[in-house]
């Protein structure tokens, strides 16, 4: 199958979003943006690296968690799977990556599917690693690891969670190092303690939930023990940023503009990077300043000295066919998708976070 026609099966596709919402969801217009600045270097200490995120952001933390393990000590997964979760068989060999994406790593027992491999993926994995395309598997067993899965979430369900558990244990990580929160009775969504958020249980956008606790303080405090409390007034600085330097492929499907939080500690002193990847339909297209203004990081990473990275993907009507802004984890940025790259160090996507992350790292004052 050609890659137009690969493509064209995602129009009827439901990916990480519930059927209702797959083609009648309300559009809100993006918040005005400020001109986009400088990502600036701030000689952040990269081996402090934490990543989470939701949903398709789920899956992209967790990919770039072990495509990157070199350099990512930790991640926060929300209702996501395991990495290269869309290599496992589904339905249909022909479209197997994508249809593994829609099966086996989101409700692999409504499709009639078996959920992903742990075992199966991490011998990938250790493969990647023998041939350099990814870093060193034996990295895993130092990360810090939080899953979630809410006990209404029908998109992702928790068997798709666990296989990311059983993964790091396989991996031979510790048992400390490991949190699985699945008691909450959460919809498919990020968790917050804000009045004006959704009802917990809901599955709608914009999939930030009130069930009565900030998760970002949560995933924080896993991946940083050490955390001091989250700060009430910001005193550091949200900034827009031009994304497009970093990005080397014209098939990223990655917007012109990303945006960090920098607390005005990190001027001056060290400080440690989370990079926050948002879900579908959760873009600045649609639902504007809410995944990065909203859902608490600011407040935990302004105490904490941490700068927090919120890179962008944007829906793309045209090939790289990405119509509800879905991080890539099934291979819509590859040249030929029956052979994807996404997994990879170099997958596209990947990469252009990476070299944000080395910008944050180089010297103060460089160019």
């Amino acid at each position: 199958m050609n890659r137009p026609a690969i493509h064209a099966l995602l129009t009827a596709s439901l990916l990480l979003v519930p059927p209702a919402y797959a083609i009648t969801s309300p559009v809100k217009p993006a918040a005005p943006k400020a001109e986009a600045t400088a990502l600036p270097a701030l000689q952040v200490d990269l081996r402090q690296t934490t990543v989470s995120g939701l949903s398709s952001g789920a899956f992209m933390a967790a990919q770039f968690a072990v495509a990157y393990s070199a350099t990512v000590s930790g991640a926060g997964i929300i209702a996501g799977g395991p990495y290269y979760c869309a290599s496992q068989p589904g339905r249909f060999p022909y479209i197997a990556y994508l249809n593994n994406a829609l099966t086996t790593c989101m409700n692999p027992g409504d499709a009639q599917v078996s959920p992903p491999d742990a075992a199966g993926l991490l011998r990938a994995a250790q493969d990647f690693a023998r041939d350099r395309l990814i870093d060193d598997t034996a990295n895993l067993q130092r990360q810090r690891i939080y899953l979630f899965s809410g006990t209404q979430d029908k998109t992702v369900t928790r068997p798709v969670v666990e296989q990311v558990a059983r993964f790091y244990q396989l991996a031979g990580a510790p048992a400390g190092n490991l949190r699985f929160a699945d008691t909450v009775a959460a919809g498919h969504a990020i968790i917050t303690d804000s009045l004006q958020d959704a009802a917990c249980a809901s599955t709608q956008p914009p999939f930030i939930n009130n069930c009565g606790f900030m998760q970002a303080r949560d995933i924080l405090q896993h991946l940083y023990p050490d955390l001091q409390p989250s700060a009430t007034t910001l005193k550091g600085r949200l900034i827009a940023f031009n994304q497009r330097g970093f990005i080397k492929s014209s098939y990223s499907s990655m917007g012109n503009t990303g945006y960090a939080y920098i607390p005005a500690a990190c001027n001056s002193e060290s400080c440690r990077v989370h990079v926050v990847f948002h879900g579908c339909l959760q873009t600045t297209q649609a639902i504007g300043d809410q995944f990065y203004t909203r859902t608490g990081y600011n407040q935990v990473a302004d105490a904490n000295k941490i700068v927090v990275l919120y890179p962008q993907v944007e829906p793309s009507p045209i090939y790289p066919y990405n119509p509800k802004g879905c991080w890539d984890f099934w291979g819509y940025t590859s040249i030929n998708p029956m052979e994807p790259d996404f997994y990879r160090k170099s997958g596209t996507q990947m990469e252009a976070v990476k070299n944000m992350l080395d910008r944050l790292a180089a010297r103060r004052g460089a160019r």
